[in-house]
């Protein structure tokens, strides 16, 4: 059931900030920073569709959103990453570029999400 949650709000994300990036990227912004005022959007969407409705997360809202931050800048990180090579080492358009980063921070945002910003806390037993 997680990952069909996670898929669903992965679906509301996407649509959201490739609307953004893409509105962006038409009136003049630059390719870069379309992604970054995209995927900030999407950042605060995510944690808070994800912290509530995918792992239904119960720990105190600053310590998962510290955590989110780290799992965001390493998803973002590797999508970023894709997304210049793409557009700059392989020439394939901007605008499709950006999709081929997609799948790239979805994974590991799905990873960092699960096991690390939005972990169940540790049962009694799992302490000793």
């Amino acid at each position: 059931m997680q990952i069909i949650r996670f898929a669903t709000v992965g679906v509301i994300n996407t649509l959201l900030t490739l609307a953004i990036i893409y509105l962006l990227m038409h009136i003049g912004v630059d390719y870069r920073a379309a992604n970054l005022a995209g995927y900030l959007v999407g950042f605060v969407v995510s944690f808070v569709l994800n912290r509530n409705w995918t792992f239904t997360h119960r720990g105190h809202w600053l310590g998962s959103f510290a955590r989110w931050i780290v799992v965001a800048a390493v998803a973002y990180g590797g999508n970023l990453a894709t997304v210049v090579m793409l557009h700059q080492w392989l020439g394939i358009d901007a605008h499709l570029a950006q999709l081929g980063g997609m799948p790239v921070y979805t994974l590991l945002s799905f990873v960092g999400g699960r096991y690390f910003a939005f972990k169940p806390p540790m049962t009694p037993e799992e302490m000793r």
